[in-house]
């Protein structure tokens, strides 16, 4: 008997199937995560995208993190699970059914290598805290496009990261 699979979003006509997933990237020494901003807009985002033919989930999700924010230097990876999702993809101006997996990460260091951004991708890496990654969230006016997937993931992450003590018990979760 196979698990039921948690699914988020609105779905869409004319929806297009594209697995992938995506990392909530912490650095401990700050106690921050890494987050893509959009120069176009003000919405956070974690590092991910599509998994290619020929790539297993966690090389596809960890290369999509360094062409997109430039990190590299992983401490800890950790498979957080999958959904299924449906959402807008601003970016590329189409509607989405994926199975989105996480991967937490931890940082050895913030060492950069140069980033490999697709034309669409004009982002800049920024480091934040879980609250103001909630915060910049809830200011979306577009209620069905709101990250719900993202929000459950941030919210086991936090966790996960509190019993393998990176952060503090007493930090809040949001």
């Amino acid at each position: 008997m196979s698990e039921r699979i948690l699914e988020f979003g609105i779905k869409r006509e004319n929806e297009e199937r594209r697995d992938g997933g995506f990392a909530i990237v912490f650095n401990p020494e700050v106690q921050k995560y890494a987050v893509l901003k959009h120069s176009d807009e003000d919405f956070l985002r974690f590092p991910g995208g599509g998994v290619g033919e020929n790539e297993d989930l966690e090389t596809g999700i960890l290369r999509e993190v360094i062409e997109e924010s430039g990190l590299f230097d992983f401490l800890y990876v950790e498979n957080m699970g999958a959904v299924m999702t449906h959402y807008y993809n601003n970016l590329k101006n189409v509607n989405r059914i994926a199975k989105a997996s996480c991967f937490l990460v931890v940082l050895k260091s913030i060492s950069l290598v140069p980033t490999k951004l697709e034309e669409h991708e004009k982002f800049e890496l920024t480091w934040v805290t879980n609250l103001e990654i909630l915060n910049n969230w809830q200011k979306t006016r577009d209620t069905e496009n709101r990250p719900s997937h993202w929000i459950y993931f941030l919210e086991k992450a936090c966790k996960r990261l509190k019993e393998l003590r990176y952060t503090p018990e007493d930090r809040p979760m949001g």
